[in-house]
């Protein structure tokens, strides 16, 4: 039973092997790939064994969505799992007891420790509008005093706990990465059939759709618009680790990484869009028009 359990999974895996998609450089020919597309699948309709090879086909392409989908499912829960775990139940315990010996270092940057200040400002002023507002008796000085000193302890705390979890996050962050490093370096099979089932799923978009899903990814991350969305990625990144955003270094960021993926997708559609799909490329100077 053994044996014939593993020449069935033998099996399964040379027939997902069977089913990968060609690359794009063989795909190419003299004559339009219509053409040979038309030719050679009414020569396999009219073939003896078709109903049997349709089968057969159809068991190959069910395994290996299967196995791209699980795998995919795994590539992004994992990594996630990893890094909340790691941070509740290793890392924010260590960093919790190291930090708890050194209490005069609240802040971890002058950014969270202007954000302090401003917000302690903020409260005191509170407090004397809201008794000019109600017109009740101002508060003496030494009741003034304690209400923004038991303040300055509760936003001090904040800013111990958004330390500790920004030093948290950091290496939790870590753990994640090795984790999906190892599930990439340990899954070679598996990036071979995900890549096929995805060079399927693109090459078997309409000419349309595929233009459509150019300019809709050009646009989030090249257009017009796509420097706001990098400025508060990169804030919320530099938050999570702790860092401060720093204007100039975001800016010098939008600056030169957008211009790279423009680059790189003008060359792509010239090296390869052409020659893969000249209506898709027709459809595109279209739309974009």
């Amino acid at each position: 039973m053994k044996s014939k359990d593993n020449q069935n999974k033998k099996s399964n895996s040379s027939n997902i092997d069977e089913m990968r998609v060609r690359p794009a450089s063989q795909k190419t020919g003299v004559l339009p790939r219509s053409i040979g597309r038309t030719f050679n699948k009414i020569k396999t309709d009219f073939s003896p064994q078709a109903e049997e090879q349709y089968r057969r086909n159809f068991r190959i392409s069910q395994q290996r969505t299967r196995t791209a989908i699980r795998f995919l499912i795994i590539l992004i829960v994992v990594p996630l799992l990893t890094q909340y775990l790691s941070k509740q139940l290793l890392i924010s315990p260590i960093v919790e007891r190291v930090r708890g010996e050194n209490i005069s270092q609240i802040f971890l940057n002058e950014e969270m420790e202007e954000k302090a200040l401003q917000e302690l400002k903020f409260y005191e002023e509170e407090l004397r509008f809201e008794s000019l507002l109600r017109q009740s008796p101002a508060l003496s000085s030494e009741a003034m005093e304690a209400k923004v000193k038991d303040k300055a302890k509760e936003i001090a705390e904040n800013s111990r706990q958004q330390t500790r979890n920004a030093i948290s996050n950091v290496f939790a962050d870590l753990v994640s990465l090795i984790a999906f490093a190892l599930i990439v370096a340990t899954s070679k099979r598996e990036i071979v059939i995900v890549k096929s089932f995805m060079d399927e799923i693109v090459y078997g978009l309409s000419d349309s759709a595929k233009a459509f899903l150019i300019i809709l990814f050009t646009d989030i991350f090249v257009g017009f618009h796509s420097p706001h969305g990098w400025e508060v990625i990169l804030e919320g990144v530099a938050e999570h680790l702790g860092l401060p955003a720093s204007r100039n270094a975001i800016f010098l960021f939008i600056a030169t990484f957008p211009v790279i993926l423009d680059t790189i997708f003008k060359y792509w559609i010239f090296r390869y869009l052409s020659r893969l799909s000249p209506s898709a490329l027709a459809t595109l100077k279209e739309m974009n028009e």
